[in-house]
């Protein structure tokens, strides 16, 4: 008899926003295999194995195909297997490929959800995504594309919604400053960009597109918001020293 192989949000890093059920198979389960970037408060709720299978841009990661195989082997041997990614499992997680491999292989699988960062940023700034009679629409992108895999359109999403959040944005914050803006973007439309959204050290700043360049680049995990809702929020906190807003405007 095989096990079952769950996919578990664990949320934006804040140990107080995982959902119940993901603490209670956390402390149930017999093997888990764990993001790089969780932390480690979250990582100390687990009783059973871990076998950390971080994949980070950049750097040395686990092959998403011995990922799969790893999760494969697991479920033939224990009952509860889990898979604890960053965030939310269905958004930017791989989950799709984790979860086909293993339905056919006739491996159970559950799906338990996270908050993803993008909420938590959001609470954070206290600034909602969408705003009556401003922004209906909501895009969530990232410009990374796997190796081999088709062009992103990213660019087109953003451009089509009121409201953008761009995810794994760490270090391209010029990037995507000058791809917006070539598509017909207004450089002045106001830019948000926190980092480490949920926990104690979160940093945020604001800018422009146009000025976006200016700000330096993340050192941690960061989120780029794009959008009219936010021009409010970056003029009512103008001179706080936790905020990196330049002085002119795009």
């Amino acid at each position: 008899m095989t096990g079952t192989v769950h996919l578990v949000g664990a949320g934006p890093g804040a140990v107080e926003l995982l959902t119940l059920r993901a603490a209670r198979l956390l402390g149930e389960a017999d093997i888990v295999f764990h993001d790089a970037l969780v932390p480690r408060e979250i990582l100390g709720l687990i009783k059973g194995r871990k076998v950390p299978v971080g994949k980070r841009s950049g750097r040395l990661s686990t092959a998403q195909h011995f990922i799969n195989k790893q999760l494969l082997d697991a479920a033939k041997r224990y009952q509860t297997v889990l898979r604890l990614k960053g965030g939310d499992p269905m958004l930017f997680g791989r989950a799709h490929e984790e979860i086909s491999f293993l339905k056919r292989n006739e491996i159970r699988v559950e799906i338990v959800p996270g908050v993803t960062a993008a909420l938590a940023a959001s609470a954070a700034l206290q600034v909602s995504l969408t705003r009556r009679g401003e922004a209906r629409s909501v895009a969530f992108v990232t410009p990374r594309v796997a190796a081999g895999k088709r062009e992103s359109r990213w660019v087109d999403a953003v451009l089509a919604a009121d409201t953008a959040a761009i995810y794994m944005a760490a270090g391209q914050a010029a990037t995507i400053a000058q791809a917006l803006i070539a598509a017909g973007k207004p450089a002045r439309t106001p830019v948000a960009v926190i980092e480490r959204a949920s926990l104690p050290d979160a940093k945020v700043s604001f800018a422009t597109l146009g000025t976006l360049h200016w700000l330096q680049a993340p050192g941690a995990p960061a989120l780029i918001f794009v959008g009219e809702v936010y021009r409010e929020a970056a003029a009512a906190v103008v001179g706080e020293p936790v905020l990196r807003i330049p002085s002119q405007s795009a």
